[in-house]
């Protein structure tokens, strides 16, 4: 066994990635087992195998983590930017009452703990620091203990125990916010985080329904169908107004193509082909013939366009009035299918007001949908390319951020890298949602930034932490790690019940992603978008984040100056 051990701790100091790979693989994997309705999840898992790894001694470096996590949370703020933007105002007080509700919960049993168990001052900061998960309380707390006029060697010490009352802890501080919001949120509100997600996300379209992967209509809104004309005296112009929204895009006449004039005249035994509105094909066809089911000849290809609203006289406009703008021949043939604003999805309206931005969606034949587009603004081709020059240097913003420093008296306040890289995030995905030619980053991209980035980053502390975290609660028992656990678990609950029973939340998915933000929990929020499948819990995640970020901060001064 020894020797095996030696083996694998020469193997993985040789190439210590491949101990972090190893790690998600079997964490993903322990993530997937459910029990009943728990499951542990894909980040949780890889903190846990990562811990199990670190015993054989693995020595990683630390800018690998701050890679990864950078990546995370920028993702996380380009795709949650212009919702987040939209949403600031008195609807956000939610969610600043609910960092607000933790920070304090959580100061009170932080002091009440050491109080009952006679902590020192360093062991009930290094509680507060790996219990709620906010590193930065160790240095807050660490600056603070050498201002209250102590010994040296007695302000070291507890220093020392201020590490190591955060190495203790800080593990099932990553877990138990993933098991609350996973598993107790859900219970609690009798509704799972998905359901909710698409419930919200319907809401925020306006009752439009977002197709999910791999879903197509039943009723499509727009058909083709094919006609043998018996009606007599019929030319195009006059079949086309017969209803609004149809066009005929194909003729044949004694199985050939004819040419298509507004002044020909169609002839009994023609077929033809209509495009356009369901109800109105439906009806104008029984007026004009007999449908003849599918023909080889009459079929033809349609494409979908979406093009960004270039034209300044649309900004103001309704959408009744934009098209009204357009001539007869531009119109013709092109149907607008679908209307995204900000990169949600909104009702297509006629009294609808165009902002810059906009994309509309458009279908039609390819000449058809490029005479329009000419006319309207630019389309957006589809590209599974990223926009590197864009999104590189939205990182190297963020991280910039994290560097500033503000003190507030003697206590520094930052951002950190991390609540920079999600504020540079926001900033990107809102201008990107506005200007849409730029910045690209396909959804599945910025989904793999999302999982890979955060559980690279639990995987890479789980291994840096994992051996340190065992041999201290082997040498100070396991009271410690108890204590860790009501710190990490109180002040969660009670500010899941004040946000279900006080300040009224309805909605799972938000409501997992107020807790979560509320905590600066990262891996709790990753699997809420894990479960959510979509962008709804990140708003409020985003607003909860950035105020807990500075309050849990301010947590360390008070810890010492309490407990």
């Amino acid at each position: 066994m020894q020797a095996l051990t030696t083996f694998l701790s020469n193997f993985f100091s040789a190439c210590p990635e491949i101990a972090l790979f190893l790690a998600l693989v079997l964490g993903c994997w322990i993530g997937r087992f459910r029990f009943g309705s728990f499951q542990l999840g894909g980040v949780a898992g890889s903190l846990l195998a990562a811990v199990l790894i670190s015993q054989i001694g693995v020595h990683i470096d630390s800018g690998i983590k701050a890679v990864l996590f950078a990546l995370f949370i920028y993702a996380v703020g380009y795709q949650s930017g212009p919702q987040f933007f939209r949403s600031l105002g008195r609807q956000s007080l939610k969610e600043i009452l609910m960092a607000v509700v933790l920070a304090v919960t959580g100061l009170i049993t932080v002091v009440a703990v050491a109080r009952v168990f006679h902590l020192d001052k360093g062991l009930a900061a290094g509680l507060a620091a790996g219990g709620l998960t906010q590193s930065a309380i160790i240095g807050t707390a660490g600056s603070s203990l050498e201002k209250i006029g102590l010994p040296l060697a007695q302000v070291q010490q507890l220093q020392g125990n201020v590490a190591v009352g955060y190495a203790v802890t800080y593990i099932f501080g990553s877990i138990g916010p993933i098991l609350l919001c996973i598993n107790v949120l859900p219970w609690l509100m009798k509704r799972s985080i998905r359901e909710d997600a698409i419930r919200a996300e319907a809401e925020q379209a306006g009752g439009v329904h977002v197709m999910g992967e791999g879903e197509i209509p039943a009723f499509p809104r727009l058909v083709g169908r094919a006609y043998r004309v018996t009606q007599p005296d019929l030319t195009i112009e006059r079949l086309e107004g017969m209803a609004a929204g149809i066009t005929v895009e194909k003729v044949l006449r004694e199985g050939k193509s004819i040419a298509i004039e507004p002044s020909l005249e169609l002839v009994s035994g023609d077929q033809i082909l209509l495009v356009g509105q369901r109800p109105e094909v439906l009806i104008t066809g029984q007026k004009i013939g007999q449908e003849i089911g599918t023909s080889p000849d009459l079929e033809l290809s349609l494409i979908r366009r979406d093009v960004v609203l270039s034209r300044k006289d649309f900004v103001g406009q309704t959408v009744s009035q934009c098209v009204q703008s357009l001539s007869t021949a531009v119109r013709h043939g092109v149907y607008l299918v679908a209307l995204s604003r900000a990169g949600k999805t909104v009702p297509v309206a006629g009294s609808m007001k165009v902002m810059a931005g906009d994309v509309v969606t458009l279908l039609g034949t390819s000449t058809d949908v490029d005479r329009a587009v000419a006319q309207i603004g630019t389309a957006l081709l589809p590209s599974f390319k990223t926009d590197l020059v864009f999104h590189a240097l939205g990182v190297a913003v963020g991280l910039l951020i994290g560097l500033g420093v503000v003190h507030l008296g003697s206590i520094p306040l930052t951002l950190g890298s991390g609540g920079g890289a999600l504020l540079s995030g926001l900033l990107f995905g809102w201008y990107q949602s506005r200007h849409p030619v730029t910045g690209n980053m396909p959804q599945g991209t910025s989904t793999f930034l999302v999982d890979f980035g955060l559980a690279g980053f639990v995987a890479v502390t789980g291994l840096q932490t994992g051996q340190q975290a065992i041999a201290t609660i082997m040498q100070h028992g396991i009271t410690l790690f108890l204590l860790g656990v009501v710190v990490t678990l109180v002040p969660l609950i009670l500010t899941m019940l004040f946000g279900r029973y006080v300040l009224r939340y309805d909605n799972t998915a938000i409501f997992a992603g107020a807790l979560a933000g509320s905590r600066s929990a990262n891996p709790a929020f990753g699997e809420v978008l894990n479960k959510a499948g979509n962008a709804v819990p990140t708003t409020p995640f985003a607003i909860t984040y950035a105020v807990a970020n500075v309050l849990l901060t301010l947590l360390g001064p008070l810890v010492v100056a309490f407990s």
